[in-house]
């Protein structure tokens, strides 16, 4: 009988709690899941999981930009945060939301988080950037691997719903068109 892996949950899990999304994300379902997956496949390779840690990345994943479509925002950290914590308070989880609405406002932080005070930040912000950056910056990840995941879940367009909402937030806010990004 193989090991239990707790990696398994994380795939299934961020398929769940992205269904009831469907309609409100739309086109870009399908983009914005395989990137999700990407990002938590990243993320668990940078911080390899125990089952709690595995949970907590998959909830990260499905919700760290969900706000751009519940919230039709470009600034969308701080709604993503917010879609996150009804969540964990619904599914009784209330106990995870300081550090899963941390690792969700925290994951455009340019530079490094602090080594050591929350490690999941850190590990889901280079997967974040891993997937956004097309594999181009790997923090350390082989390059074969990140090739293989983007292999499994293939962009679907997700990077050229990023360049959509970019080139509209632009437009509508020339002086901060990445409200997301932190120093």
């Amino acid at each position: 009988m193989p090991a239990h892996d707790p990696t398994c949950v994380i795939f299934a899990t961020i398929d769940i709690l992205l269904a009831p999304y469907r309609t409100a994300i739309g086109a870009d379902f399908q983009g914005y899941r395989n990137h999700c997956q990407r990002v938590a496949n990243f993320c668990a390779a940078h911080l390899p999981p125990t089952d709690e840690t595995a949970h907590k990345i998959a909830i990260t994943a499905a919700f760290h930009d969900s706000g751009i479509w519940t919230h039709h925002t470009w600034d969308y950290l701080a709604p993503s945060a917010q879609n996150a914590s009804t969540y964990l308070r619904q599914c009784g989880k209330s106990a995870w939301t300081d550090e899963i609405c941390a690792v969700i406002t925290q994951h455009h932080k340019i530079t490094r988080y602090p080594d050591g005070t929350r490690p999941m930040i850190e590990a889901f912000r280079r997967a974040d950037t891993t997937d956004v950056s097309l594999g181009l910056v790997r923090f350390g990840l082989p390059k074969h691997f990140v090739r293989q995941v983007r292999q499994t879940f293939p962009n679907a367009e997700f990077h050229r719903t990023l360049w959509r909402f970019s080139m509209a937030a632009l437009r509508k806010t020339p002086t901060n068109p990445m409200p997301m990004l932190k120093w």
